[in-house]
């Protein structure tokens, strides 16, 4: 699929970050564009920025839908027929998740199923729910976002990260034997697996809020040295979200031009950023001690990007 002019797209997580660069730029291709995000204000800055200057016949449709939950990512593509007045997509972006979890030995239960159920069921409903529209078109494209942290299930020694990354092997694992099914089964549909590495979007601070961290957030900043005593939990949040967002060595749009580029370069397997290309190099290269501080230390002592 070299060309998305004409064709219609369906983003998870749609309301900011890679989502909503990912809209803009299919849409500036002539492509149209099915966006949800639980975030309703998001998802109209996401519509506003689409249409303007865009393509004539080019259409964009926002709703509010949580991916964790099947029923309503399957009244998203009933409402996607309806107001697309089609019967087909040819793209699909399972694009939407959060950070957080944490622990899976001390940690909240709720918290760790959420993030869990957001980053993997979220992936398995949209998949089901778009299924049949992709089916029926002449050329599909699935795309779900994993993560470094879906080959490298670590931030480092002392950070545990166990329902992020238990969700985004899953997610790596569950496309790997997607594009085997689909080879027999509807050959006419590819899937690609994306494994970003540190990118400029608002997912901490997100998380943060959804998975009410403050508690945890604020006894690390003490940890490394910082008074926050005289902070709230939203401007711990705020100070958090921003220097993630603002260190990253690759932006929103830079991330989405890479997946699209892909995409249509017909790549399965898309590393994105020069931190993600250096961790995978190194975890195949010495497997054993990828969970060493050595290691750890060696990536990280050559900076994020």
């Amino acid at each position: 699929m070299q060309d998305f002019a004409g064709r219609i797209a369906v983003i998870t997580g749609g309301g900011m970050g890679m989502g909503r660069e990912l809209a803009k730029q299919l849409v500036a291709e002539g492509c149209s564009v099915a966006l949800c995000d639980i975030a309703e204000a998001a998802l109209a800055e996401t519509k506003a920025q689409c249409l303007a200057g865009a393509p004539q016949g080019t259409r964009v449709s926002t709703f509010v839908a949580d991916v964790s939950i099947e029923a309503q990512m399957n009244a998203w593509a009933e409402t996607v027929r309806a107001e697309m007045e089609t019967d087909r997509i040819h793209l699909l972006f399972n694009n939407a998740g959060i950070s957080g979890g944490g622990s899976f030995v001390v940690g909240s239960r709720e918290a760790w199923e959420r993030t869990f159920a957001i980053n993997f069921y979220g992936v398995l409903h949209g998949v089901r729910a778009f299924m049949p529209l992709l089916k029926a078109a002449d050329a599909g494209h699935i795309i779900n976002t994993s993560s470094i942290n879906g080959f490298w299930a670590t931030l480092g020694p002392g950070t545990v990260h166990t329902a992020y990354s238990a969700a985004k092997f899953a997610v790596k694992g569950f496309t790997e034997a997607l594009m085997a099914d689909l080879a027999v089964n509807a050959p006419h549909i590819h899937c690609s697996v994306v494994m970003p590495g540190h990118i400029g979007t608002e997912i901490l601070g997100n998380s943060l809020r959804m998975n009410a961290g403050h508690a945890d957030t604020r006894a690390l900043m003490q940890r490394q040295g910082m008074d926050v005593s005289n902070l709230t939990d939203e401007q711990i949040t705020e100070a958090m979200n921003a220097n993630f967002r603002d260190t990253a060595p690759t932006t929103a749009a830079q991330a989405a031009t890479i997946i699209l580029d892909g995409v249509k370069a017909g790549r399965w397997r898309l590393l994105i950023g020069e931190d993600a290309q250096r961790l995978d190099a190194m975890v195949r290269a010495d497997p054993e001690n990828a969970y060493t501080p050595a290691f750890s230390e060696a990536f990280w002592g050559h900076g994020r990007g």
